[in-house]
């Protein structure tokens, strides 16, 4: 049946997402040079809970925090882990494979479920997984090992971080299902940015050099990447499918890419264009996979 126009305005809502997400690995990596890693990622996550916040009492969603202990240890894993990981890899090497690199959450999922969801690996999902180990591979190039290493290194980290995350507030919803799911990031959000802000005031960084571009950078993150950001995601959520919804998300880091390579000129090796093809074509099938496992669940969503 054909779409409604409700839904075509979230396909819309997430195109813009994609362009904000994907643009802002070239904005953090140019912004960097402006401020410490530590001292940038301190004012990116700290202002981009406070407008989370702030965008929870404008929409009169309920704010108080609750599982609190798994808040805690969300945020560790959701913003200290991968958001110190992915600013740390932009200092070590460049925004076009870090995004790519980071993106392989959704493998990594696939694969933490077998033991702690009791998910096995199955079908298509097997090809998924060789295309992202072998992308994975294609990129990090171990028979030519560069002197990024250390930062793609970083990259995959921040995504295990991100899948790690991701169980925990699969068994975070399973748990309590009413937990409201802009409160839960904005309070993850917030106390994972803590350590990165004690962090800032430990690890010696030149003072921050106040440019335009630098506090542009810090709103566009706060603001756009942040509040802007989730409320577009949300939007989408309640109209589309999971499984579309990741679909569109996936330009995000081609974005990434493209503009690293045309205002960064981080031109990718023809081994890491490849590289980024499979791991691709993996988020592709992996989608794909959720789409239909949700049109089966939910059939009369399906055919709305």
């Amino acid at each position: 049946m054909p779409w409604s126009s409700n839904k075509f305005r979230a396909v819309a809502a997430l195109l813009l997402l994609s362009v904000l997400w994907g643009y802002n690995w070239v904005v953090m990596k140019n912004a960097l040079v402006d401020a410490g890693p530590f001292q940038f990622g301190a004012l990116r996550n700290l202002l981009g809970a406070l407008c989370l916040l702030g965008l929870i009492l404008v929409l009169r969603r309920p704010i108080r925090p609750k599982e609190i202990p798994t808040l805690i240890v969300l945020g560790l894993l959701q913003t200290s882990g991968f958001t110190g990981l992915i600013i740390w890899a932009l200092v070590e090497g460049g925004a076009g494979k870090t995004a790519v690199l980071t993106y392989t959450m959704p493998f990594w999922v696939m694969i933490m479920a077998w033991p702690l969801l009791g998910e096995k690996i199955q079908g298509s999902q097997w090809l998924a997984a060789l295309l992202s180990v072998m992308g994975i591979l294609f990129i990090l190039d171990p028979l030519h090992l560069g002197t990024d290493l250390f930062s793609m290194v970083l990259a995959v980290l921040a995504g295990i971080s991100w899948a790690l995350a991701v169980m925990l507030a699969k068994k975070l919803h399973q748990r309590t299902p009413e937990l409201d799911l802009l409160s839960l990031t904005a309070w993850q959000m917030l106390f994972g940015s803590l350590p990165i802000v004690v962090a800032a005031f430990i690890v010696p960084a030149p003072p921050i050099d106040w440019t335009p571009y630098f506090i542009g950078a810090v709103i566009y993150n706060a603001v756009f990447c942040n509040a802007l950001a989730w409320l577009l995601w949300l939007y989408a959520l309640q109209r589309l499918e999971a499984g579309v919804a990741s679909m569109v998300t996936l330009l995000a880091p081609v974005i990434g890419v493209l503009a690293a390579w045309w205002e960064l000129q981080e031109q990718p090796s023809h081994g890491e264009l490849w590289g980024i093809l499979f791991i691709l074509a993996s988020l592709v099938i992996i989608s794909i996979r959720g789409m239909r496992q949700h049109q089966k669940i939910d059939p009369a969503m399906a055919q709305e």
